[in-house]
């Protein structure tokens, strides 16, 4: 390329870049943007519909949404807010209560099984096993394969 050529590419790719901003700055024209009420003489009657327009700013949408919703009407609880308590708090019950759950449960189901037993009585001949014996009798359902008395 030749510097006349070279010349003759930039003369021409300036020439478009102004009229590409010139056309952006006639379609950004005032009189397509729509006419905004002032955002502090907004109220909950008021029509919003004017700030939703993809043309407005970001930030005006958001000042607008933000006095809409400043409005007490949006802050009534439903109701259905079912996990807004603190659930990590634990709420012992009272030793009263434990003690009318324990003597009703004894009035209805007599005394406890551990209860009933004497200290001194003795232990079942099963339970009296040493714990290595009983480990290394085999069981029915166990597999003799693991055994190792099998082998």
């Amino acid at each position: 390329m030749s510097e006349e050529d070279k010349q003759d590419f930039l003369r021409r790719w300036s020439r478009l870049k102004r009229e590409s901003e010139a056309a952006v700055q006639k379609s950004e024209a005032p009189s397509e943007r729509p006419a905004l009420p002032p955002i502090d003489s907004l109220t909950f009657d008021s029509d919003f519909k004017a700030f939703m327009h993809s043309k407005v700013e970001e930030s005006v949408k958001r000042a607008a949404l933000k006095k809409l919703f400043s409005d007490p009407r949006f802050n009534v609880m439903d109701g259905l807010d079912t996990y807004i308590d603190d659930y990590t708090k634990s709420d012992p019950i009272p030793d009263e209560m434990l003690a009318r759950l324990d003597h009703a449960r004894q009035t209805l189901f007599g005394p406890r099984k551990e209860e009933e037993k004497p200290k001194d009585e003795e232990t079942p001949k099963e339970e009296a096993k040493p714990k290595q014996e009983a480990a290394a009798t085999p069981k029915a359902d166990d597999d003799p394969g693991q055994d190792p008395k099998a082998l």
